[in-house]
């Protein structure tokens, strides 16, 4: 597959197919996260309670990267980890700054985006107890 990285270096190079897949898995899943708390049957609740923590889970065991994006480097060059990819272990970073232009620190994002994943978390356990929204 041509490319090491799901985002080229230059702004003006687009991604590959592989590239597009693997953004919008990413998008589809950030999606999930921030609204699977709201779904109104109990065993999608149940799920979201079990995967929310299994993403973080495997974040921290993985070195703050993403599953996916080590499978993508898996395809691209054979192997776990590929240094050339920008986004490895800093795909909402990525994504995050060069939406915004805000010069956010991974360690910033890392505390805003634990926190909402919390705060999400805790309102799916409430409206698996019952609590209407």
């Amino acid at each position: 597959m041509s490319g090491e990285t799901t985002i080229p270096e230059t702004a003006v190079a687009k991604r590959d197919a592989l590239g597009q897949l693997c953004f919008y898995h990413h998008i589809a899943m950030m999606v999930y996260i921030l609204s699977g708390w709201s779904v109104p049957w109990r065993p999608a609740l149940f799920f979201y309670l079990v995967f929310v923590p299994a993403v973080i889970g495997q974040w921290m065991l993985n070195k703050n990267t993403c599953v996916l994006n080590n499978i993508e480097s898996v395809l691209r060059t054979g192997k776990w980890r590929n240094p050339r990819n920008r986004e490895e272990g800093a795909w909402l970073h990525t994504l995050v700054v060069e939406a915004t232009g805000v010069p956010i620190t991974k360690t910033q994002l890392d505390w805003i985006m634990y926190s909402v994943m919390a705060c999400l978390w805790g309102l799916g356990l409430l409206h698996l107890r019952g609590w209407r929204f």
